[in-house]
């Protein structure tokens, strides 16, 4: 996949059992993200809409659950049109907790494209914050 790449890390308070289910159930998706009709699970399309307007803001297909470990899918959001690009979720167990990383790639490259990258930089630190907020109770 070429073009641009966003990659973050955190560190999270839970066991990676209990991080899965804030990436694949609708009502922890809800919380952090965007709530998804059903649970994400290996092989199935999926939606994901906007937990105050209800509209469809993401589609994709999960290509990999490989349950509580790593979680892969193809992702559309409405301002790419119908360019797909790949999110990819790796859990890892650490001391004390979980290891979560995000890896976003084949974002659209070149100086026309940034702006649409540097906003979906934002919005990631935004909605992985929110999740850390919720698994920790703060």
């Amino acid at each position: 996949m070429t073009g641009n790449t966003i990659r973050k890390s955190i560190f999270l308070k839970a066991d990676a059992d209990t991080v899965w289910q804030w990436l694949t159930d609708p009502d922890k998706l809800a919380i952090w993200f965007h709530k998804p009709p059903k649970p994400l699970q290996d092989g199935e399309a999926f939606e994901m809409f906007g937990t105050t307007s209800g509209d469809r803001l993401i589609w994709g297909e999960v290509k990999q659950a490989r349950r509580p470990h790593h979680l892969e899918y193809s992702f559309v959001v409405k301002p790419l049109g119908d360019h797909e690009t790949r999110v990819i979720w790796t859990l890892e167990d650490v001391p004390g907790g979980t290891r979560l990383t995000l890896e976003h790639a084949g974002l659209p490259a070149g100086a026309e494209a940034f702006d649409l990258t540097l906003a979906l930089d934002k919005g990631w630190d935004d909605h992985i914050s929110r999740m850390r907020d919720g698994i920790h109770g703060t």
